[in-house]
């Protein structure tokens, strides 16, 4: 007998507590429940209180409910220790037990991700507190090159996790300090309004002290100030000061040079706005070639001049605006047909953008200008040009136009010239040039090349 109390012993003890578990959980909740029915179920049928009333009633009916409670748990619908996996991405990583004064590292990741595993309760205090840190720990590691492990400090010592990476090749090196000049670059300047240009940026500081490893040091060209036009935040003329202004340090190729640091960290940027404006004429410059037997008799542009806004020495740099025409085959009169007008490189802002041009067109004649004299241009302060012979001195130029404007063309208007740009001492063949203020005609030079000597003065 004690052999066998022995044996089943456990076994009564499970039933004991079994019982235990549902007459608390399942049968006195569901007594209490179904009696509650039946109270408001008196006044019907005495069908269902005869029913309730029977004593096996509620202890078949609890049976069901616990019988499928277990169905539900052993098919896993319902779980009270589930094991989950979260996926926490882009996390932040830290180094500790290193003296950042003293070493410069390389090869640390920004950020890794993090595989927590553990039961929902926990995982979700571990989401909700934010007390997730990934750390790299330098402790012990001096200058070189080494494998370490990435680490992971959490609100709950029940999850486990996973890192990815897990582990990173680092180089610690030697720190040294070097002094570099600054300059700036202007960022969303297009953002500034039209009407204003920047006639001048100043820096506070002309140099700047740079810490890293001397390889990574020896790699940085140039360091440049990253002034941000949008920060300006004014619509008027005036000087203005941008804090905080960004440092980036590029190599020769342009391509920024990662892990250096600063000191200071950022400038200030101190920031002259300007309007400048003036006007300038429009000019209609054609391009192409009229079909033959044909000429331009006038041409009219329905804006004459415009307003154009931009920094000083641009704009006073400007003899006109240009509305660009291609009369390329042309035949026949073109009346009132819009064309844009050309924003040249500098200029951010000009009161009219197109204008609409007509064109008259006649019968091309032509006329000779004789002995028109070539003129030297670009000739190095340290030479003397000279024409070979006289032919080289004058040619002659054949004009192209209807008769009337072509009759009105003299060798004043005309310009005949070779460039010398780059030539040495010595016998040079150089290439006549020939142009004209009035667009209505096109000039061809009778003689295409001539000889210049040119001496050392």
């Amino acid at each position: 007998m004690k052999i066998f109390k022995i044996i089943f012993a456990p076994i009564i003890a499970l039933f004991t507590g079994l019982y235990y578990v549902l007459d608390k959980i399942l049968i006195t909740p569901l007594s209490k429940i179904i009696y509650n029915v039946r109270d408001i179920l008196k006044n019907n049928s005495g069908k269902i209180e005869k029913i309730l009333a029977m004593p096996n009633v509620l202890f078949f009916f609890s049976l069901i409910c616990a019988f499928s409670l277990v169905v539900l748990v052993d098919r896993e619908v319902i779980s009270f220790n589930d094991q989950e996996a979260n996926i926490l991405t882009d996390q932040p990583v830290s180094v500790e037990g290193l003296n950042n004064e003293s070493y410069i590292i390389e090869g640390v990741p920004e950020k890794v991700d993090i595989t927590l595993i553990g039961n929902k309760g926990n995982l979700f205090i571990a989401n909700r507190s934010g007390n997730n840190k990934v750390y790299l720990d330098l402790r012990g590691y001096g200058a070189g090159t080494h494998k370490v492990k990435l680490k992971y400090k959490g609100s709950s010592s029940s999850i486990k996790y996973k890192l990815d990476p897990s582990s990173v090749t680092v180089k610690i090196s030697s720190k040294i300090s070097e002094e570099r000049s600054l300059t700036y670059d202007l960022l969303n300047e297009n953002s500034l309004n039209q009407k204003l240009s920047i006639s001048k940026v100043e820096l506070n500081t002309s140099s700047i002290v740079l810490k890293s490893s001397k390889e990574i040091l020896d790699k940085v060209s140039v360091v440049k100030a990253l002034v941000d036009i949008k920060n300006l935040g004014s619509t008027d003329a005036g000087e203005y000061q941008i804090e905080g202004v960004k440092l980036v340090a590029y190599d020769s190729k342009g391509d920024k040079v990662n892990n250096v640091e600063f000191v200071p960290d950022s400038v200030t940027a101190t920031i002259t706005l300007n309007s400048y404006s003036a006007v300038k004429p429009v000019k209609v410059v054609t391009t192409g070639q009229m079909q033959s037997g044909y000429a331009i008799d006038s041409i009219t542009s329905s804006v004459s001049n415009v307003t154009v806004y931009g920094s000083q020495s641009v704009v006073d740099s400007l003899d006109y605006i240009e509305a660009v025409v291609n009369v390329d085959k042309l035949n026949s009169n073109v009346n009132n047909k819009a064309y844009d007008l050309v924003v040249p490189n500098g200029i951010r802002y000009m009161s009219s953008s197109t204008t609409q041009v007509s064109i008259k067109v006649g019968a091309e004649t032509q006329k000779v200008l004789e002995k028109v004299p070539i003129r030297i241009e670009n000739l190095s302060s340290e030479l003397n040009a000279l024409a070979v012979n006289e032919e080289n001195q004058k040619i002659d130029i054949i004009v192209k136009g209807t008769e009337n404007v072509v009759n009105a063309i003299t060798a004043e208007d005309v310009k005949v010239y070779v460039d010398l740009s780059g030539l040495g001492q010595g016998v040079q063949k150089v290439t006549v040039q020939v142009s004209c203020s009035d667009t209505r005609v096109t000039l061809n030079a009778v003689t295409q090349e001539v000889e210049i000597k040119l001496n050392k003065k």
